[in-house]
């Protein structure tokens, strides 16, 4: 290919340097001591950590020169083969004659559109730059998928939607402020946050249908190309079908067995299997993530059902028609959200289910760090006697004393059993 359509489109990505992008809790690191890739669902916001990194380099007194950016995406790139892709390198070494390539930080935006890609990252990463950064689609590569490609070498940086606090800065929302009319901004804007989800480009959207619009896209395209276009499913309206009884069902343990006994009524052709590798590739595009049954034996943990909470609440709602208790999942969907992003990487967020039901155990290696329980109100009795009770017989089976119930607006403390419950509003917790 023409050295000069790739000097073009590193110069106009340099021209537009610093980026316009609002900043995520999450950075990506620039100390170049590893291969940076940037997995997670899509539309969440990958290439703008991308760019919020490249910023980060420009305020550290990183010229703009040192940097190359190309984003695969280009018409003019589509019919790219990994032998062209050595000219990206030449291109920038002849407009930069006096940038050694080690000196510089490498941004390739959706680079597995190319065959081969691995290897070039490879051989450059190893024999001439350090500062490599590769970010892509579900539709071409997933994340297991890239760390195979890349041999081990990548460090992984997985992007989420908007978290709360995140939510909270788009729209201008003082999350900390400590004045009434301040705390009232927040409660809203949880609500809004609590039902149509963190998307970047929806929670910039003030009109639910534009929300709803944009939603219902993400939606349809997750099903076109991370599904049918990259396994090649033949089933559209079966895939989808069975993700939205998926969606339907969070905040419940999950049997596949018993979808399949539902669809098979309803005339359609499948085998269990064949559900059981869509959930697995449903969770391997970040739709979904797994709260499997604590135990401590690995085995009875495979054995028993596992809850399945979706990325973002915005794509449930605006995808499902409204049900009865929607208000209480979409909030214990929210929370789930809350600790498996703040987890680590050594933590794991599982569900409690014998005599009573705990919802969330937060553990980190071996030990039980948290219980918590999330109820949209305690006002009812029962239900707070059923909430309480959960968490107790958690508590004294899992040897746990940090105990919480989360609300959509109740706060307090109550003393059961000898242990100390917090009770905590949603908005405030999710601050945390």
């Amino acid at each position: 290919m023409n050295k000069d359509v790739f000097k073009g489109l590193i110069a106009l990505k340099q021209s537009e340097m610093p980026f316009s992008a609002l900043p995520r809790d999450i950075g990506l690191p620039i100390d170049g001591k590893e291969i940076v890739t940037v997995p997670g669902v899509r539309r969440c916001g990958k290439s703008k950590m991308m760019e919020l990194a490249v910023n980060a380099l420009l305020s550290a007194g990183v010229p703009k020169e040192r940097i190359l950016w190309i984003g695969f995406d280009d018409e003019r790139l589509a019919r790219l083969s990994s032998d062209d892709l050595d000219g990206i390198l030449a291109a920038y070494m002849e407009m930069h004659p006096d940038i050694p390539l080690r000196d510089a930080y490498l941004f390739f935006d959706e680079l597995p559109l190319v065959d081969g890609w691995e290897l070039f990252v490879l051989r450059v990463f190893k024999s001439y730059c350090r500062h490599v950064f590769v970010c892509g689609s579900n539709a071409h590569v997933l994340s297991k998928e890239m760390k195979s490609a890349l041999r081990g070498w990548p460090h992984e940086v997985e992007a989420w939607p908007l978290s709360f606090r995140e939510f909270c800065r788009f729209r201008g929302v003082d999350a900390d402020g400590f004045r009434e009319a301040e705390r009232a901004r927040v409660r809203v804007a949880f609500d809004e946050f609590n039902r149509y989800g963190g998307f970047p480009a929806p929670s910039l959207e003030r009109e639910v249908s534009e929300k709803f619009r944009i939603l219902q896209g993400y939606f349809d395209t997750m099903i076109l190309r991370d599904f049918i276009e990259h396994w090649s499913i033949p089933d559209p309206a079966l895939l989808r079908h069975f993700l939205k009884r998926v969606m339907a069902g969070i905040a419940n343990p999950l049997s596949v067995n018993a979808i399949f006994n539902e669809v098979k009524s309803m005339g359609f052709r499948t085998a269990k299997d064949t559900l059981y590798d869509w959930l697995d590739k449903a969770c391997g595009i970040y739709l979904f993530l797994e709260a499997p049954k604590f135990s401590r034996s690995v085995a009875r943990e495979r054995q028993a059902l596992s809850k399945y909470y979706v990325v973002d609440n915005g794509l449930r709602t605006a995808t499902l028609l409204a049900q009865a208790d929607d208000d209480g999942r979409r909030l214990e969907n929210t929370v789930f959200l809350h600790l498996f992003r703040n987890k680590g990487a050594l933590g794991k967020i599982c569900h409690y289910r014998e005599r009573q039901d705990c919802d969330f155990v937060v553990c980190r290696e071996t030990e039980v760090e948290r219980l918590v329980q999330v109820s949209w109100s305690l006002e009812d009795p029962d239900t707070r006697r059923r909430e309480v009770a959960g968490l107790l017989e958690a508590a004294r089976d899992l040897s746990c004393s940090d105990l919480a119930i989360v609300t959509h607006d109740e706060e307090g403390e109550l003393v059961e059993g000898g242990r100390t419950i917090r009770i905590v509003p949603a908005w405030k917790y999710c601050k945390e």
